[in-house]
C-alpha cells in the first residue's frame, strides 16, 4: 500500500493524504477520519523520518495504574530529558489512544501498560513503543522495555532487614493484578527463603489504600518485626495505619518503603526507601529514540538495579 492508492480510494489528493498524517489543522474531520479508516484497514503508517520530533507519553489510567504520583515523577523526569535532546513531547491520556492515528510522532512512552497494546502495534505504527516499569509477557515487534530489577530491589530490602537483626518480616504490596505487585510477591518470598527466614504467603499481602489498614492488622497478628511496602504511596499509608495500631516506628516495628519524591524524606520518621533510577530510566529511553531515528539496533529490553536509600524507619534488633 502506497500513499497514491490510499488518496486513491479515499478520492482526494497526495497532498491531502500528506496533510492528514501531519495532523495539518485545515483538513476536515470527516476527510481526516475516512483517510485514516483506509489507512487503518490497510496497516499502513508514514515511513519514520529523523525530522519527526515528537514524542507521546501516555499517562495510564487510574483504574489501571492508580500510584498517580509515581507517573508524575516519571513524566517530568521524561520531559526534562527529551527536551534537552530537542524532542517535542506531548501528554497523552490512556482513554484517547484513538488519537495515535492522526498525529506523527517518533515514539511513544507508555508506563505500567498491558501486552494487550503492543500486540498489533508494529502493523499500526513505524515508530517505537517504549514500555517503562512492566516486565513484558512476551516479545512484540517495534516495542521496548525499560523497567527496573524487581528481584534485585526486592532482595536489597529484605537483606537490608536481615542485617538489622529483623526475623519475621511481612510486606504490603499494593492491589492484586495491578502494576508489578505480582512479580514483587514472588521476588520476596524467594529472597525470605533464601534467608532462611518465614516466607509463607500469609506473610506477602496484597494491599491498596482501601484495606491497608486491615492487611497491616493481619500482619501485626503474625507478629513481624518489620514491614517491607514496595510500590505507590504504601509507606505513608502504613506508617499511618500503624499509628492507629498504637505502634512507633522504628521502636516497636521498622518499615521500608518505595522512594517517593516530597514524601519519604519528610515522614516522621524519614523513610529508609528503595528507589528506581530515575535517570537511567528516562536516559536509556532517550536512547532508544536516538537509536531508532539512526537507525541502530537497540536491545528490547533495558533492565536496571534500584538504589537503597538508608534513613530512620528501621532500627537494629537484638
Amino acid at each position: 500500500m502506497r500513499i497514491q492508492d490510499i488518496a486513491k480510494e479515499a478520492g482526494v489528493s497526495t497532498a491531502t493524504i500528506s496533510r492528514v498524517f501531519s495532523n495539518h489543522p485545515n483538513i476536515r474531520p470527516e476527510i481526516r477520519e475516512r483517510v485514516l479508516k483506509i489507512a487503518r484497514k490497510y496497516g499502513f503508517h508514514p515511513r519514520l523520518s529523523n525530522k519527526r520530533r515528537n514524542v507521546v507519553i501516555v499517562t495510564p489510567s487510574k483504574l489501571e495504574y492508580p500510584v498517580q504520583s509515581y507517573t508524575e515523577m516519571l513524566s517530568s523526569e521524561l520531559s526534562r530529558e527529551l527536551s534537552a535532546r530537542d524532542y517535542r513531547t506531548e501528554i497523552l491520556p490512556q482513554d484517547n489512544l484513538e488519537r495515535l492515528d492522526g498525529i506523527q510522532f517518533c515514539a511513544v512512552i507508555f508506563a505500567g501498560m498491558t501486552d494487550k497494546i503492543a500486540e498489533d502495534w508494529d502493523s499500526r505504527f513505524d515508530a517505537p513503543l517504549i514500555v517503562l516499569d512492566r516486565i513484558l509477557e512476551k516479545s512484540y515487534k517495534g516495542v521496548f522495555s525499560v523497567h527496573s530489577d524487581e528481584a534485585q530491589g526486592m532482595e536489597l530490602a529484605i537483606s537490608h532487614l536481615v542485617e538489622k537483626g529483623h526475623q519475621k518480616i511481612g510486606a504490603l504490596i499494593g492491589t492484586i493484578g495491578l502494576g508489578n505487585a505480582s512479580v514483587r510477591e514472588k521476588c520476596i518470598l524467594e529472597s525470605l527463603a533464601r534467608h532462611k527466614l518465614p516466607c509463607d504467603k500469609s506473610l506477602v499481602r496484597f494491599a491498596g489504600p482501601e484495606n491497608n489498614l486491615e492487611e497491616a492488622g493481619k500482619l501485626l497478628r503474625k507478629g513481624v518485626d518489620a514491614i517491607f511496602c514496595p510500590g505507590g504511596n504504601a509507606g505513608i499509608i502504613t506508617a499511618y495505619s500503624l499509628s492507629l495500631y498504637g505502634k512507633r516506628i522504628p521502636e516497636d516495628i521498622s518499615i521500608i518503603s518505595s522512594e517517593r519524591a516530597m514524601v519519604t524524606r519528610y515522614c516522621v520518621p524519614a523513610q529508609t526507601s528503595i528507589s528506581q533510577d530515575y535517570s537511567a530510566l528516562v536516559s536509556s529511553t532517550a536512547e532508544i529514540i536516538d537509536a531508532r531515528l539512526d537507525g541502530r539496533d537497540f536491545p528490547e529490553t533495558t533492565v536496571l538495579p534500584y538504589k537503597l536509600i538508608v534513613r530512620d524507619s528501621v532500627s537494629e534488633r537484638n
